[in-house]
């Protein structure tokens, strides 16, 4: 009985992680550029002397959903929605080069250009800076242009930078929190060229609500099986438990 037990218990502890990873996703479902997490389930092993036959349940990840959001057109010069693979490099809490798909920027006092979440955005010389400016713009591969102040039209723009931003697969990053990624151990991420971003534009969450609740209900009766599972075992073993003492 204690097989079908730690069975059942393993399957709703596997459960309750795999309900957490989909709640997270439900909770990041307006969230600018945010990527779905994807989870499995698998039936491991257990190891150990006379456990050759015995089978517990294990949730991992499989990584991200790396499909696009829908674009969302702002109007911000500042906001911009990555192409494709691309990532945009910004610089993490710990100093370190992170990637993120969230591309509500916009200017502190210094003229440094941040995230929403106050991550210097980096160039290909680090942090990028913006000098006082009556207007501010970036093309489509990444280029930062400013027309200074009382420098008249278009014609005076210069540029003061470019955003950096590297092309990767899903296989090649994790996650690192705060919506923020990480090139995975050994790999090297290039730089993408060309047309790299589209500008005045937002990408949503690739989170279907919809799925998400509808995959919440399926994990919660899950855990329900499994729970009532348990319980039906631990009267059987009360019941044999009876029968012993009867004889």
């Amino acid at each position: 009985m204690d097989r079908a037990l730690y069975i059942a218990m393993s399957g709703a502890s596997q459960t309750l992680k795999a309900q957490a990873v989909n709640q997270h996703n439900l909770a990041n479902a307006s969230t600018v550029g945010f990527k779905a997490e994807l989870m499995a389930a698998n039936s491991v092993a257990v190891r150990g002397d006379g456990f050759g036959s015995r089978l517990n349940t294990e949730t991992f990840s499989t990584g991200i959903d790396a499909s696009q959001g829908s674009l969302q057109s702002t109007g911000n010069p500042l906001d911009v929605a990555l192409r494709d693979d691309g990532w945009l490099a910004v610089q993490g809490p710990d100093g370190q080069e992170q990637y993120t798909r969230a591309g509500a920027l916009t200017l502190d006092a210094g003229g440094v250009l941040r995230t929403q979440s106050g991550l210097a955005v980096l160039g290909d010389n680090g942090p990028v800076t913006v000098p006082q400016a009556a207007s501010v713009a970036i093309g489509s591969d990444g280029t930062v242009s400013a027309i200074p102040l009382g420098g008249g039209g278009a014609a005076t723009a210069v540029t003061v930078g470019k955003l950096k931003v590297v092309a990767a697969k899903a296989d090649q990053l994790e996650r690192s929190g705060n919506g923020l990624f990480s090139a995975r151990s050994g790999v090297t991420l290039d730089p993408k060229t060309g047309a790299t971003l589209h500008a005045g534009v937002l990408e949503s969450s690739n989170v279907s609500a919809s799925d998400a609740l509808v995959n919440m209900i399926q994990l919660a009766r899950n855990f329900e099986l499994q729970t009532r599972a348990m319980k039906a075992v631990d009267e059987q073993a009360q019941q044999a438990a009876s029968l012993v003492r009867l004889k």
